[in-house]
């Protein structure tokens, strides 16, 4: 096995983790916690945001992972690969990067950020309301987009494996 195959087999085993980690967030974690009242919602999420922020070690391992092995499969593919195998390739990595990581920059994680700084103790139950309401209408509908770029990347993926 060379190093392009090595590469892109583990690009596809944690780009796949990643694309479980959010769909578990939009199938079950976003749906469990919905029947909660206001602030016991904010919180949940709160406390499961807080365990990623302080650098859970195998989150971060997977995440920052999947980041450099599919940029570096990608980067030798562009070169080896040839035709339908070198698109694979190329629309896998603008899916994950465009659609994967640039959301989670851009949208979930300033979100994330700005949920972290509320005091939700002293909060008033109208303010929780309204916090909650400007999070989740954002943060379900973005995770989403992310949920399918990053189940599409892992298809291409898959599928450029079983092609090679």
């Amino acid at each position: 096995m060379d190093t392009f195959n090595i590469t892109l087999g583990l690009a596809t085993l944690l780009c796949s983790l990643v694309a479980g980690f959010v769909l578990a967030f939009a199938v079950v974690v976003m749906p469990g916690i919905k029947t909660l009242g206001d602030r016991e919602f904010l919180r949940a999420f709160k406390v499961m945001d807080s365990v990623i922020q302080k650098g859970q070690p195998i989150f971060g391992l997977v995440w920052l992972g999947s980041v450099v092995t599919l940029g570096l499969a990608a980067g030798i593919g562009i070169f080896q690969l040839e035709g339908v195998n070198r698109i694979l390739v190329v629309i896998a990595t603008i899916a994950y990067f465009a659609g994967v990581q640039f959301t989670t920059f851009t949208k979930n994680i300033p979100l994330n950020n700005k949920l972290q700084t509320q005091d939700l103790d002293t909060s008033s139950e109208a303010a929780l309301a309204e916090t909650r309401e400007a999070f989740e209408t954002q943060w379900i509908p973005w995770n989403s987009r992310r949920t399918f770029f990053a189940t599409l990347t892992a298809a291409l993926l898959l599928t450029l494996i079983l092609r090679i």
